[in-house]
């Protein structure tokens, strides 16, 4: 069943994904294309939410990781190290770096100098960057919700509850990959 035949004759709506199996098992039967059920379905849908305008974080002037560092920050509370913040936004620390120049350009954030360790820099929301949280957060959490609404809510508690699965395993094996997590 766990081919894309199976996958169809259980009920299944076809999607990219069944094809592509279906094009690499034409050209080589014997190479078990398995793995794209889940893999390739979920990097497909990454791209498609990728593509897809956060309505919410454009109107405020803010790309996707932008906002995943003020939601951290806010998460977190005040006080994060830019090294924490790339850890948990798995980005780099350059790339840190220049999301935190620019959020703080624009007043979202504060920077603080560590007491004992001039190098080390402590990260918090300002007083706008938490009004921008604080508004903006129901609205994004809305926006996703909708991009959702098309799956019954059981299944999109089947769905977390299995990626959750997956993540851990993802975790546990990969862990080595990213120093830190």
């Amino acid at each position: 069943m766990g081919d894309a035949e199976g996958v169809r004759d259980a009920g299944a709506v076809e999607d990219a994904v069944t094809e592509v199996m279906r094009q690499w098992r034409a050209l080589d039967p014997a190479l078990d294309v398995t793995p794209m059920a889940v893999i390739g379905r979920i990097n497909r849908c990454s791209a498609l939410l990728q593509q897809a305008a956060d309505a919410p974080l454009t109107r405020e002037g803010l790309v996707r990781p932008e906002f995943d560092v003020l939601v951290t920050l806010r998460r977190l509370g005040p006080g994060v190290t830019p090294t924490r913040l790339a850890r948990e936004t798995f980005s780099s620390g350059a790339a840190v770096t220049k999301r935190l120049r620019l959020l703080e350009e624009r007043g979202l954030i504060e920077r603080r100098p560590d007491a004992r360790d001039r190098r080390v820099q402590h990260v918090s929301l300002s007083a706008d960057g938490l009004a921008l949280i604080g508004r903006l957060m129901p609205e994004q959490i809305t926006y996703e919700a909708s991009l959702l609404s098309g799956l019954p809510a059981e299944r999109r508690e089947q769905l977390a509850g299995t990626l959750a699965e997956l993540l851990v395993v993802l975790e546990g094996r990969l862990r080595g990959a990213f120093p830190g997590r």
